[in-house]
């Protein structure tokens, strides 16, 4: 993602035409993070744009040695687990006690992928119930650790394993029943 240092500049003196423009450039992006993490369009644009208004307020303390795209991404992530987290405070949603791990060899992965294109895979891993949803995308598609995504949801890393191993079964099965519907 290009974005030139004058449009940032404007964002940071509070030009609306360049945050629309700013906006504009991202929404693909930051929209693609929050519909991994909202099930409905509504809600993902909401996320969207509480991540962004995060963004806005937060440029002037944007480092250029950071790729902007990555930075953005980033805020976006931490307003869905802030989100989250505002949402589940209320009510317990997980399991106390870590269940046997299931493991999803590299084959069936493999097989997934020639079989069922990203559009196909990200429409299953919204069909996930919310929490193991969550652990899903940060530990496979975002790249944390159990102990980071413990933190982040206030679970234990026994309770975000086990929401992994149920995320995986889960599409695993769903797979297999598209594929047998197929075939």
């Amino acid at each position: 993602m290009n974005i030139e240092k004058h449009l940032l500049e404007g964002c940071i003196r509070g030009e609306r035409k360049a945050q629309y423009e700013l906006y504009k450039l991202c929404y693909g992006i930051l929209m693609a993070v929050c519909f991994r993490y909202e099930r409905n369009k509504e809600d993902a644009e909401f996320l969207l744009n509480k991540a962004f208004l995060k963004i806005l307020n937060n440029l002037e303390s944007y480092s250029s040695s950071v790729p902007f795209e990555a930075w953005i991404r980033r805020i976006t992530i931490n307003t869905a687990i802030d989100e989250y987290r505002k949402n589940q405070r209320s009510k317990v949603d997980y399991v106390e006690e870590p269940m046997q791990l299931a493991s999803l060899s590299e084959m069936d992965y493999n097989e997934a992928e020639k079989r069922f294109d990203a559009e196909e895979l990200l429409a299953l891993v919204q069909k996930l119930p919310p929490v193991s949803q969550k652990v899903f995308n940060l530990y496979i598609i975002d790249g944390y650790n159990h102990k980071e995504i413990a933190e982040k949801l206030g679970m234990s890393e026994g309770t975000s394993k086990w929401h992994l191993s149920s995320a995986r079964k889960k599409l695993q099965e769903m797979m297999r029943n598209l594929m047998d519907n197929v075939a």
